[in-house]
C-alpha cells in the first residue's frame, strides 16, 4: 500500500511540474491558478448545450453533495488524488490511462465521462472516436455497475455529458442514468432541477418523460425559488414549456423586480415577448426600476428592450424616451441589422423621436454601400408608418431611388407592395414603382389568395392605384381593372364609440337621411364615415340623384349644381395617431390627401375633441361649426 501511494504522489508531482515547465512562474496567468475545470470554462466554445453541461466547475461539483459525501471524498487520500488527476487531464488519452493504473469506482468513472465531454467541446474533438474507444466502453460499464453510488451533482453532469457525446438514447447505460435521475428527483435541490430543466429545454428534447417530471417538480416546489439568476434562467429557457410554471415565475419576478440588473430585465422582457405574455404588472415594475436605478444601458439592452416592448405592444413613454435618447449616440456605430431592428420597433410602437430618426436617415446616407435593399425597405416602411420626412429629404430619396434602381424584380410581392405603398405615403413613388405593382403580370402572381394577408395586400394596391390617379398627373398606366376596386371592405371591424356617436350627431347636421351617406367605401380603398353635398349657402342637398365618381357604382348621373361641394366627415380614432401625439400616422395622412384630391372638403373629427363633448346637441353644434369653418376656408382660398 505505501508503494502504491508513493507512485500516485510521484505521478501527481510530475503532472504539476510539467505545467510549471510550460508556463514560467513569473508569467503564470490567473486562470492557471484555478482548478483545471475553471480553465476549461474560460476556454469553452460558444456552444449553448456545452455551456449548460458545465455551468459548474470541477471545484464546485460538491455544491450538491451531502456532508457525508464531502467527508468521504476528503477523507480518502486515494480518491482525492484520482479526482485531481481527472481535473488536470488535458486529453482523452490521459483520462483513459487512469483506467489502467487505478481501480475506479462508478463516481470516478462518471467524472471521467464528464471531463471527456468538456475536452471534446473545448478542442472540437470527434466524439464518435471517443465513443468507439474500448476504454470508453470500460469506463461507461464501471459507471453503470454501481450507478446508485454516483453523487447527485456528478450524476446530473454525467447525464448532460452523455447527451453531448452523442450516446444512443436507447443504449442500456443511457437509460439507466436517466432512470436513476428520475428516481432521485425528490432529493435534488431546486437549483439542480432548474439546471436540468434548462438543459433539456435548450437541447430541445421532445417527449421526454424526465423533462415532464422535472417540470412537475418545479411547479410544485416553486416556493423554494430564490435568487434573480434562477428566475431569469427559468423564464428565458424553460417558461415556454409550462404556462403554469411561467405564471409562478412572473409572480416571483414581480417580487424581485427591484433586484434585477439591466441584463436581467432584458432577458425577462425578451422571454415575455417570445412567449407573447403581456404581463402588465411585471412590465410596469421592470420599467419603473429601469428608469429609477439604471442610468447607463448597453446597446444590446437598449435594442432588445425596444424590440420586446414592440412585440408586446406595451407602451411606456418614459422608457421609450430614455431608449431613444440613449440610442442616439450609438447610431453611427451600429450595424445595418441593428439600425433596422431599432427603427422597426419604434415604428411599431408609433413612437417618433425626431433626433433619432434624423440620425438614422443620415446613417443611411453615410452607409449606402453597407445597406442591402431589405435594410433600406425596412427604413422606408418605418418612416412611412410615422409619416416622417427627413430634413434632407431630397438627398435621402435620391439615394433611395439610386439604390432601388434595377432591384424591384428581386423583391417578393408582399415586400414590393409594402415598399411602393410606403413611397406613396411619403409622396415619393415614381412611375416605375407604380408600373411594377399595377402591371397585369404582377397581379397574376397574387390573384386567388383569399388569406387576410392577401386582402390587406389588395387594399394597399387599391391605395397605390388611387395615388397613381390622384397624385401622379404624368402617370399613364397601367391601372387596376374596375372589378378589382370592390375588394375594399375588411370584415370583422367593430363599431367604435366615436363612430356610433358621430353617426348620431350627424343626424342633426344632415336633417334627412336622403342628404347623406354613411360608411362609404370608395374606389380609392378609403372609407368615408359620412358624406354630404352642400349648396353655395351651406344647405344640404339630396345625394342619390348626383353622380358619385368615388363609388364603384353610382346611383345618380347628374352633375353637382354650380357652387355645390362634396363634404367628407373623417373620424380619427386614438390608434390612428403617433404615440402621445396629435400627428396622424402615415396611412391616415395619405387617406386624407386622397379624399381631398377626389374633390371633397374634409371635416376632421379627432377623438380627443369629439368625445370630450358629452351631450348630443354639443356634438351636433361642434360638427356644424367645423363644417362652416371648412366652407369659409374654401371660399377664402
Amino acid at each position: 500500500m505505501p508503494s502504491t501511494m508513493a507512485a500516485h504522489l510521484v505521478r501527481r508531482c510530475c503532472w504539476r511540474h510539467f505545467g510549471a515547465f510550460v508556463a514560467a512562474p513569473s508569467a503564470v496567468p490567473a486562470s492557471l491558478l484555478a482548478p483545471a475545470g475553471k480553465v476549461a470554462m474560460a476556454r469553452a466554445l460558444p456552444q449553448a448545450p456545452f455551456a449548460l453541461f458545465h455551468t459548474s466547475s470541477p471545484s464546485s461539483w460538491a455544491d450538491g453533495f451531502s456532508v457525508k459525501e464531502q467527508v468521504e471524498d476528503s477523507g480518502n487520500p486515494e480518491h482525492k488524488v484520482i479526482r485531481e488527476l481527472i481535473e488536470m487531464a488535458t486529453s482523452p488519452q490521459e483520462l483513459f490511462q487512469l483506467t489502467k493504473h487505478h481501480a475506479l469506482n462508478s463516481n470516478q468513472a462518471s467524472l471521467i465521462i464528464t471531463q471527456l465531454s468538456r475536452l471534446a467541446a473545448e478542442k472540437n474533438l470527434e466524439t464518435e472516436s471517443i465513443l468507439q474507444d474500448e476504454r470508453f466502453q470500460q469506463v461507461i460499464s464501471i459507471m453503470d455497475s454501481q450507478i446508485s453510488q454516483v453523487w447527485n451533482n456528478t450524476l446530473l453532469n454525467l447525464l448532460k455529458s452523455l447527451y453531448f457525446l452523442g450516446v444512443d438514447s436507447n443504449r442500456r447505460e443511457m437509460q439507466s442514468v436517466e432512470q436513476e435521475v428520475l428516481w432521485r428527483l425528490r432529493r435534488l435541490t431546486f437549483r439542480q432541477l432548474a439546471s436540468l430543466a434548462e438543459f433539456f429545454a435548450v437541447k430541445q428534447v421532445k417527449e421526454s418523460r424526465l423533462l415532464n417530471e422535472v417540470i412537475k417538480k418545479l411547479e410544485l416546489r416553486w416556493t423554494e425559488l430564490e435568487g434573480t439568476r434562477t428566475v431569469v434562467t427559468l423564464m428565458s429557457k424553460v417558461g415556454h414549456i409550462s404556462p403554469a410554471l411561467m405564471d409562478r415565475l412572473e409572480d416571483k419576478a414581480l417580487e424581485l423586480a427591484e433586484q434585477f440588473n439591466p441584463d436581467d430585465i432584458r432577458k425577462i422582457s425578451l422571454a415575455l415577448a417570445y412567449q407573447n405574455r403581456r404581463c402588465v404588472p411585471l412590465l410596469r415594475a421592470l420599467s419603473y426600476h429601469l428608469i429609477q436605478k439604471h442610468s447607463e444601458l448597453s446597446l444590446n439592452v437598449l435594442l432588445d428592450l425596444i424590440f420586446a416592448y414592440g412585440k408586446l405592444n406595451f407602451h411606456q413613454p418614459q422608457v421609450f424616451q430614455k431608449i431613444a435618447t440613449d440610442l442616439h449616440p450609438h447610431v453611427s456605430t451600429m450595424t445595418p441589422i441593428e439600425v433596422t431592428r431599432c427603427i422597426r420597433s419604434f415604428a411599431f410602437l408609433k413612437w417618433l423621436n425626431l433626433p433619432l430618426f434624423e440620425a438614422i436617415a443620415q446613417y443611411a446616407l453615410d452607409n449606402t454601400r453597407q445597406l442591402s435593399v431589405t435594410h433600406l425597405c425596412s427604413i422606408i416602411l418605418s418612416f412611412a408608418r410615422l409619416n416622417f420626412q427627413p430634413s434632407g429629404i431630397e438627398d435621402f430619396f435620391n439615394m433611395v431611388h439610386e439604390l432601388l434602381q434595377g432591384q424591384l424584380d428581386s423583391l417578393e410581392p408582399h415586400l414590393l407592395t409594402d415598399l411602393v405603398w410606403s413611397l406613396c405615403v411619403l409622396q415619393q413613388a415614381k412611375a416605375p414603382y407604380l408600373q411594377q405593382v399595377l402591371a397585369p403580370d404582377f397581379l397574376a402572381q397574387i390573384r386567388g389568395d383569399q388569406s387576410f394577408k392577401a386582402q390587406n395586400l389588395w387594399l394597399k394596391l387599391i391605395n397605390i392605384n388611387a395615388a397613381a390617379k390622384l397624385e401622379s398627373p404624368n402617370y399613364q398606366g397601367p391601372f387596376l381593372p374596375a372589378e378589382m376596386l370592390s375588394a375594399t371592405q375588411l370584415v370583422g371591424e367593430k363599431v367604435t364609440l366615436l363612430q356610433s356617436s358621430l353617426r348620431e350627431a350627424l343626424a342633426g347636421v344632415l336633417g334627412s337621411r336622403d342628404n347623406g351617406r354613411f360608411d362609404v367605401h370608395t374606389i380609392y380603398g378609403w372609407q368615408i364615415d359620412a358624406e354630404m353635398v352642400v349648396n353655395s349657402e351651406n344647405k344640404p342637398l339630396p345625394l342619390k340623384d348626383f353622380a358619385a365618381p368615388h363609388l364603384l357604382r353610382s346611383e345618380g348621373t347628374k352633375p353637382l349644381p354650380p357652387g355645390a361641394r362634396r363634404v367628407a366627415f373623417l373620424r380619427w380614432e386614438f390608434p390612428y395617431f403617433s404615440n402621445r401625439s396629435k400627428d396622424l400616422l402615415g396611412r391616415y395622412v395619405m387617406a386624407r390627401r386622397h379624399v381631398q384630391a377626389a374633390g371633397f372638403l374634409v371635416v376632421d373629427v379627432p377623438h380627443y375633441e369629439f368625445l370630450e363633448l358629452k351631450l348630443e346637441r354639443q356634438r351636433t353644434a361642434y360638427l356644424k361649426d367645423k363644417l362652416n369653418k371648412v366652407m369659409a376656408k374654401e371660399m377664402a382660398s
